[in-house]
């Protein structure tokens, strides 16, 4: 009995390319008399030389095949004429054949995996198309693959085929179906939240939690807390129960308390968030405003007037997410060093995706998942030193100055939590920046390859993350969607990307780089309207 597992593959082997001769035998002379017989047992295709085979292999058996071919003439081209006047419009064409599984393994294993091999096999050939010509008594099953029948039946009197085609994304929801029957199907996550988890954290979370009172968590959470500021440059590292969204409100509330004017810098939909926190505290401020996608510059600076001391903060977003562009900290600070103005940072989602230095910086936000790479739940705030002492009109929870009387934990805090930030922290942050790096700078390049717009200028981008502007025919939700049943997880839909027919791919936690399946289906739905807003 074999024992070994099944493996779905390319044939590339001289034993595997006799293997296939010998069952190309089996099936076309023996079990369905289309060729004569010979004392070898074998049949060579006539197109052979410009087969590729996709096989099942268990051990050294070969259990199943089927060819691909896109040299033309094909097979059904000597059969049928003009094909081409039967068939959707294509870029890439290819004929399947061959089709052929061992009487004993017919079941739905090796069939389905030989299929979803094929398709991805497909993808990454770039073709959008596929003909063959099905056995009748088996035109149910092409059926459930997703292939479409066309034309007259071929073939002789007493064994007779179907001509079918399949367009990829077909194919593709077939793929769809054979993940959803498959629980550890990889799914390849490119979202900026949820991120991936590693099992570390996860086996974090579910252990049995401990008091915050006790002192084992209590001297964990002070190193927690000297961690990340030695991570980010920073002196104090308030660590509570929330989102970003309660972090930037903990801001917000510590803004308050400041006398005079501010200063928000709006690029994009996170910039506009920050202005509306701003506005709901009832802050003193002037919004200055670019359009979405680029940066903010030291020239744009220079336009603030500020010789009178009005401004005394200066509150922006590190990372515009919306667009992708990440702003230049180092100039920002500088201006807000000469102009003696505090600078305040929403770093949701730079800090654990990209390097961040929080030196001088007054307040900044983050949180437990995104970059960090942990689960979300946590609020972040970091300050470059001591905040103002207490202050009774602000509610509990935004009173900073609680933290500190309390050693960091003044109120309940999920032990579970924190020490999942714990592990998440023991990433070598420096390692992943530089690999992200490298991931979109050759995704951003392979992607422009397409005719893909990327939003934010190479000089500004961030490299965690690429939104990608559609073209005016491609609907980004049919599109996000393709990409889901492909098993790739990307940004879709949110409103402000939505409005913009944007897409984003985002570097963020457990991360991976983009597959070539990805890219394929990216550059095929730029070439075809099987996403169009129709």
């Amino acid at each position: 009995m074999n024992n070994n597992p099944l493996i779905f593959k390319v044939a590339s082997e001289a034993w595997e390319f006799d293997a296939i001769h010998r069952l190309n035998y089996q099936t076309f002379v023996e079990e369905i008399p289309q060729h004569d017989i010979n004392q070898e047992e074998k049949l060579i295709d006539k197109f052979h030389e410009h087969n590729a085979y996709i096989v099942c292999l268990q051990g050294q058996d070969l259990l199943g095949m089927l060819s691909v071919n896109d040299n033309r003439p094909f097979s059904l081209d000597n059969k049928l004429k003009n094909i081409d006047e039967h068939l959707p419009s294509f870029r890439s064409i290819c004929e399947i054949r061959l089709l052929s599984i061992v009487s004993k393994n017919r079941h739905g294993d090796v069939l389905s995996g030989i299929f979803e091999k094929l398709f991805e096999f497909v993808i990454n050939q770039g073709y959008d198309l596929m003909v063959i010509s099905g056995i009748t008594k088996q035109a149910r099953l092409y059926r459930h693959v997703g292939f479409q029948a066309f034309g007259d039946l071929v073939g002789a009197q007493d064994v007779q085929f179907q001509p079918m085609y399949i367009t990829l994304d077909r194919a593709i929801d077939f793929k769809k179906k054979l993940k959803s029957l498959n629980q550890n199907q990889t799914i390849f996550n490119y979202l900026p939240g949820p991120v991936s988890i590693s099992k570390n954290i996860m086996a974090a979370y579910s252990k049995t939690p401990i008091s915050h009172r006790g002192g084992d968590f209590m001297n964990d959470f002070s190193r927690l807390q000297d961690t990340l500021c030695q991570r980010l440059n920073t002196k104090q590292a308030y660590i509570t129960t929330g989102s970003g969204t309660f972090a930037n409100d903990i801001i917000a509330a510590q803004l308050s308390k400041i006398s005079g004017k501010g200063i928000v810098l709006v690029s994009g939909e996170f910039g506009r968030r920050i202005e509306d926190h701003a506005r709901r505290a009832n802050l003193d401020y002037e919004v200055f405003v670019v359009e979405d996608g680029l940066a903010f510059t030291q020239d744009f600076l220079k336009q603030i007037n500020n010789d009178n001391g009005e401004f005394r903060w200066l509150w922006m977003v590190h990372c515009e997410t919306s667009t992708g562009v990440l702003n230049d900290l180092n100039s920002i600070r500088e201006w807000c060093q000469q102009q003696q103005v505090l600078l305040c940072l929403d770093a949701i989602s730079t800090i654990g995706s990209c390097t961040v230095d929080l030196t001088d910086v007054y307040l900044a936000s983050a949180t437990s998942g995104k970059g960090v790479g942990s689960l979300p739940g946590l609020a972040l705030i970091f300050s470059s030193g001591l905040v103002s002492e207490v202050n009774c009109l602000l509610p509990r929870c935004f009173d900073l100055s609680d933290y500190i009387y309390a050693q960091g934990v003044p109120y309940t805090i999920s032990s579970n939590a924190v020490y999942g930030l714990i592990i998440a922290l023991k990433k070598d942050w420096d390692a992943q920046f530089s690999q992200v790096e490298k991931w979109s700078h050759d995704f951003r390049v392979k992607i422009e390859k397409t005719g893909l717009k990327v939003l934010a200028h190479e000089n500004y981008r961030a490299p965690h993350i690429t939104t990608i502007v559609l073209p005016e025919g491609v609907s980004s939700s049919k599109l996000g969607q393709k990409m889901l049943n492909l098993g790739i997880l990307v940004s879709y839909n949110s409103n402000y990307l939505l409005e913009n027919n944007w897409m984003q791919v985002c570097f963020m936690g457990d991360c991976q780089q983009v597959t070539e399946d990805a890219i394929k289906y990216l550059e095929y739905a730029v070439m075809s309207d099987v996403v169009s807003k129709k």
